[in-house]
């Protein structure tokens, strides 16, 4: 190696250098996520943990992934409490007739699956299963964290001539 006071001199041809690149999963993990956040803000977040967690083999990224989608769950949680805004029934509502109904039965009750994916998750974060086990629990994890985003995604409302009502259900000219 070169420098100020050596006879070496540099080969410029060795002289190659990588540009540091941020990880996926670094670049995941610096999303900040909280109450502030809308439904549709923290499945996405949910979703993109999930996507990362089930492709990923590091034990240390996995556990960092999978404390991230703790704390989204949690923020999940919240935010299902919370009524819609204004611009999420929009992106929920469809026009007239042209729906399909689109409702899963396993997805009843989005608390009840948003459980049973903290659940899982915590199972993960504490390793006392086989390597196998573990693949498994990411693989459902991975499915229900997708089959609750979907299903929390899914149109709820109709526009009518007599106003605004769920699917399935009666009008409701007051509803947000």
């Amino acid at each position: 190696m070169a420098n100020a006071d050596s006879t070496t001199t540099t080969n410029t041809e060795n002289l190659v250098f990588q540009p540091v690149t941020e990880s996926t999963i670094a670049k995941l993990l610096k999303i900040p996520l909280g109450a502030s956040h809308d439904l549709f803000q923290v499945l996405d977040a949910c979703e993109a943990y999930v996507d990362e967690l089930i492709e990923n083999e590091d034990i240390t990224e996995r556990m960092a992934l999978c404390g991230r989608l703790l704390a989204g769950l949690e923020v999940l949680r919240t935010v299902l409490k919370e009524p819609l805004p204004e611009h999420l029934i929009q992106r929920l509502t469809v026009e007239g007739d042209n729906f399909n109904d689109n409702s899963h039965a396993l997805c009843s009750d989005s608390e009840t699956i948003r459980e049973y994916c903290q659940g899982m998750t915590i199972i993960l974060l504490n390793q006392q299963n086989t390597a196998e086990s573990q693949r498994q629990i990411t693989g459902l994890l991975f499915e229900l964290v997708h089959l609750l985003a979907d299903d929390l995604k899914t149109p709820r409302f109709v526009r009518t001539a007599d106003g605004l009502a769920m699917i399935n259900r009666e009008v409701r000219s007051g509803i947000h």
